[in-house]
């Protein structure tokens, strides 16, 4: 719970909100307490204002009256009542096998927990907040129509076609993107039946009518019965049949050679169509087919029986294709341009390991990013009081014995509307010295910009409530073992990530230099263990610098796909910004 906050001084107190689960309300606390993740609410704040939401766990975590959304609801009351200045959560919540940040963050573009204003904090293996924001840009615009496209391609992926087809056929309005269609996912309400009413005989005679029994449908597998019995989902064949092998083994009164000159004028039609659109594939109707075809064959008969068939069929150098425009439902015949399977599978690799790239790369800066904060902005009320935001510089001897200090974040201090600068700089002393065990010593000596002020002048008139003030004082205990809440033992972090201080995830450090850097970063897998003797690559230069340079890349496997090397992000990242 000290990740990123290694640097903050270590409060006096903190305070745990515990709501446990439905089999401890009748058990003790003890001290594993605190470590248990089963509570339906555990939630941490210190008294300097700043705090951590540990865990929460509603219906699907064991909860059987509170759901995980009034938990969150009872658990942002309690902070705000409190006071509380800054929350952070780290966000590792899963329905299923999905992660929730990744799911909410393509259709909202936030967390689960973005809900109740919780942002980006800091993110694993040097993600910044601009690499999580550019990522869910990516993936949430891309087009449902080019995945169905690349998914083409790709044999086993009709059920992917089938479900962004039924989910645009339930929908009023248009699913363009991901986001619309993952946004509706997520909205749409499955619907119930209505309860069916049986007859019983009451014993006075009577006719009473008694709501029968009804099994509670979830989303899940009514999406799946549509999908399975739905007549408004056509099952699309990945492969593309010659229209001449179609013809033959139809059972037809007309000869093959009649049927293909109908697909071909037809495919004529169509061409011309798209021409008249500047290139654009433009889809016909059946009735647009029908008349066009009309004014070159008289039999009518026969055009139907043509146009029954031709669906993912090829005539010529085209593709011709059927299926339902999403904006007018109607049924429309459209041409693509043909090339073989092979030639069309080979041009489209390039472009397809790109694109793939860069959406698993983006997916990866996502679950990268699962550690958020909600900050309370200070407010400056209405009354009686005057609120300051005071912040502490100390003096040229307390920083001579710690160079590295990191002050503390700024402190609210409310004091009376007539109070003096005296009384205001016993109220800053008091507060920081009840906060903070490194200054029980504290002595505040002067107010920056008010040096040339009597304790005695009152404040109200001379300063404006709500400013930040610089404190000068002296009496900063740094040998204080409770120091910093990462610890007395002075560690750094310089890994090749970028990353600069502890993010939470697995770490080693270099035997020589003491520099830690990421397990996996190093080349260390999350299965392996950490050898007992490390030495970073640095150190291993200096100590025998390598002839060959070498560099990391992706690779592309024809059987498993791009296989993307996880550490190096300051490299990986520019493939999210390539256009």
């Amino acid at each position: 719970m000290v990740a990123g906050w290694s640097h903050h001084f270590v409060s006096k107190r903190k305070y745990h909100f515990i709501i446990p689960g439905n089999d401890e309300w009748n058990k003790p606390l003890n001290e594993g307490a605190f470590d248990l993740q089963t509570h339906l609410l555990h939630g941490l704040i210190h008294c300097n204002g700043f705090g951590h939401l540990i865990c929460i766990n509603g219906i699907e975590g064991g909860s059987k009256y509170i759901c995980g959304r009034e938990i969150m609801d009872l658990w942002d009351r309690i902070c705000t009542t409190l006071h509380a200045r800054q929350i952070t959560v780290e966000d590792s919540s899963r329905k299923h096998m999905m992660d929730l940040r990744l799911l909410y963050g393509v259709a909202y573009g936030h967390c689960w927990f973005g809900k109740w204003g919780y942002r980006f904090c800091r993110g694993s293996f040097g993600v910044k907040e601009h690499d999580y924001e550019r990522a869910m840009d990516i993936l949430s615009s891309l087009e449902l129509d080019q995945l169905i496209d690349d998914f083409s391609i790709t044999n086993g992926c009709t059920h992917i076609e089938q479900m962004i087809h039924h989910y645009r056929d339930m929908s009023e309005t248009n699913l363009v993107t991901i986001r619309d269609l993952l946004r509706f996912m997520l909205e749409h309400k499955p619907t119930v039946p209505t309860a069916r009413y049986s007859t019983r005989i009451s014993w006075s005679g009577k006719k009473l009518a008694f709501p029968t029994a009804i099994k509670r449908c979830s989303l899940k597998l009514s999406t799946r019965f549509s999908l399975r019995k739905s007549p408004l989902v056509k099952d699309y064949p990945t492969k593309c049949r010659k229209f001449s092998n179609v013809a033959a083994n139809l059972d037809s009164r007309w000869p093959v050679r009649r049927l293909e000159h109908v697909a071909e004028v037809i495919v004529e039609a169509l061409k011309e169509k798209r021409a008249v659109n500047d290139g654009c594939s433009s889809g016909m109707t059946r009735q647009e087919a029908r008349d066009a075809a009309r004014l070159h064959i008289g039999d009518t008969g026969l055009i139907d029986h043509v146009l029954k068939v031709m669906n993912n069929v090829v005539v010529g150098n085209y593709i011709v294709r059927r299926a339902v425009n999403r904006s007018t439902k109607v049924l429309e015949y459209t041409i693509h341009d043909c090339k073989s399977s092979k030639e069309a599978y080979l041009s489209k690799v390039p472009e397809l390991i790109q694109a793939h790239t860069a959406v698993k790369l983006a997916a990866q800066m996502i679950l990268y990013s699962k550690h958020f904060v909600k900050e309370w902005p200070f407010r400056d009320e209405d009354d009686d009081s005057l609120r300051f935001i005071c912040r502490l510089t100390m003096s040229s001897i307390d920083l001579n014995s710690d160079s590295s200090c990191d002050f503390p974040p700024r402190e609210y201090i409310v004091v009376p509307l007539y109070a003096t600068i005296g009384d205001l700089k016993i109220a800053i002393q008091h507060a920081m010295r009840e906060t903070y065990f490194v200054m029980e010593k504290l002595l505040v000596t002067e107010i920056l910009d008010m040096e040339g002020l009597q304790d005695e002048e009152v404040l109200f008139g001379i300063i404006e409530s709500g400013r930040e003030l610089w404190v000068r004082g002296f009496g900063l205990d740094l040998e204080n073992d409770l120091r910093y809440e990462g610890g007395t033992e002075k560690w750094t972090v310089k890994c090749k990530c970028g990353a600069r201080d502890d993010d939470g995830e697995r770490m080693v450090a270099c035997d020589i230099c003491e520099t830690w850097q990421h397990t996996r970063c190093s080349g260390i897998e999350e299965t392996e263990a950490v050898p007992r003797l490390f030495v970073c690559d640095a150190c291993c230069s200096s100590l025998a610098p390598v002839q060959t340079q070498c560099s990391f890349t992706y690779n592309y496997d024809s059987h498993q796909g791009p296989l993307m090397l996880p550490h190096m992000p300051e490299v990986d990242m520019g493939l999210l910004y390539c256009k």
